[in-house]
């Protein structure tokens, strides 16, 4: 076992777990491994995943998929404080083929294409060469609550729990490209992972940015969250992170780095991942001819943590509600809450502020004068002034969910 030392933690060789384990998992209709059972509810009635706890370094989670492996953080995870425990964290692959296990002694990333030298960087040289940042920041599927798109599209049918908040230990991206040395004409930087499609014809999975975005000082390479080192699930053992932007691009296993000198043209950035270039990137359901661009910037949500849909409070006494916000690609600005369907709105108690990129908890007092049903509604407004709309988004990928979260509950 190779183990390299993090500053505060060993960083060893991951292992995942053999071929022919994760064929069995792929190819069990009804896993004996499923312990329970959990539904989601999604439009038209729940709908049944099994819980499971068989995936190394990963607690209970929602399987949506075995292979490539599509693992949901359960909602209630989330009313435990503002970080997702790394064992609880989401897992979303695009291709089946992923290594078990990594060894650290011979790992490089490459930095090519349009600079002045090539680099082959071990993790040694990229803990002790560069300098060590950190930042809170929210990794969100573009997919997250799919499942809730009326009419229903195809995808993952994630509920809520495709996301997580972590605090991204490593290294900036614009301390490794100018070490490479940028040249003058560049224009977009790619990043590819170790991950591999099980057909050879079918296109790695690579995910680009902007050149001057790529060097804006905030993406960062990641060798760690929340205090220890990446599960390997998670992209061990390194993670591109691009705060405010949707997880697409937060490349896994990162081990190449190409810069361009031309607009990358390869299907995940052309063709894939694409929305509508439309408010809330919304249309109508059959629309057509409409212009498409590559998904981007996240958007304001916010959510009830500690109340769930069908929940009994007792009327005429407070019941304190609480919850998560995020602003998307900025900080959250305030947080409302209303306990009459969106008839008046309070201003929510906001906790404290992990940084622009971080969930943020809120808190609000709601009191029932009489017995009843009530909708429990929450806005999360960001600090540019961008607020979650009043209806629902629709797009035929099921990207970019957003509208005003509602939990119904009776006082009794």
């Amino acid at each position: 076992m190779q183990r390299i030392t993090l500053p505060g933690r060993p960083i060893t060789r991951r292992r995942l777990f053999g071929q022919a384990g994760f064929a069995a998992l792929a190819a069990t209709a009804t896993p004996a491994w499923a312990e329970t059972m959990v539904d989601l509810p999604l439009p038209g009635g729940p709908d049944s995943r099994p819980i499971t706890t068989a995936f190394p370094q990963k607690g209970a989670l929602i399987l949506q998929r075995t292979r490539p492996p599509l693992l949901e953080t359960p909602f209630e995870v989330f009313d435990t404080g503002v970080f997702t425990p790394n064992d609880r964290f989401f897992v979303r692959w695009h291709w089946a083929v992923i290594p078990t296990e990594v060894n650290v002694e011979t790992f490089r990333l490459r930095v090519r294409g349009h600079v002045n030298q090539t680099l082959s960087l071990s993790i040694p040289e990229i803990l002790t060469n560069l300098p060590r940042v950190e930042m809170a920041a929210v990794n969100q599927c573009s997919g997250n609550s799919r499942g809730f798109f009326q009419p229903r599209v195809a995808g993952g049918e994630w509920a809520n729990g495709a996301m997580g908040n972590a605090r991204w230990a490593g290294v900036r991206l614009k301390d490794v490209l100018d070490q490479a040395g940028v040249k003058a004409g560049a224009v977009a930087v790619r990043f590819d992972g170790m991950d591999e499609p099980l057909l050879p014809d079918a296109p790695d999975f690579m995910k680009s940015l902007d050149i001057d975005h790529a060097r804006d000082g905030e993406v960062m390479i990641a060798y760690a969250m929340n205090g220890e080192q990446l599960p390997l699930l998670n992209g061990f053992p390194l993670r591109l992170i691009v705060p405010g932007w949707y997880s697409t691009y937060w490349v896994k296993m990162l081990n190449d780095i190409e810069v361009l000198d031309g607009p990358d043209e390869n299907y995940w950035m052309k063709t894939a991942y694409t929305i509508p270039d439309t408010p809330h990137a919304s249309i109508k359901p059959g629309e057509t001819g409409v212009k498409m661009v590559p998904i981007n910037r996240m958007v304001p949500r916010s959510f009830i943590t500690n109340i769930k849909s069908g929940d009994t409070v007792p009327v005429g006494a407070t019941t304190r509600v609480r919850g998560i916000a995020l602003g998307g690609d900025a900080g959250v600005g305030r947080v409302g809450f209303s306990g009459d369907g969106g008839k008046t709105w309070q201003d929510a108690e906001l906790g404290k502020d992990e940084g622009t990129y971080s969930f943020r908890q809120w808190q609000a007092e709601f009191a029932p004068p009489s017995k009843g049903n009530y909708a429990l509604m929450v806005r999360c407004t960001n600090s540019k002034g961008v607020a979650q709309p009043d209806q629902p988004n629709w797009n035929p990928a099921g990207f970019m969910r957003n509208v005003i979260e509602t939990t119904s509950v009776i006082a009794a």
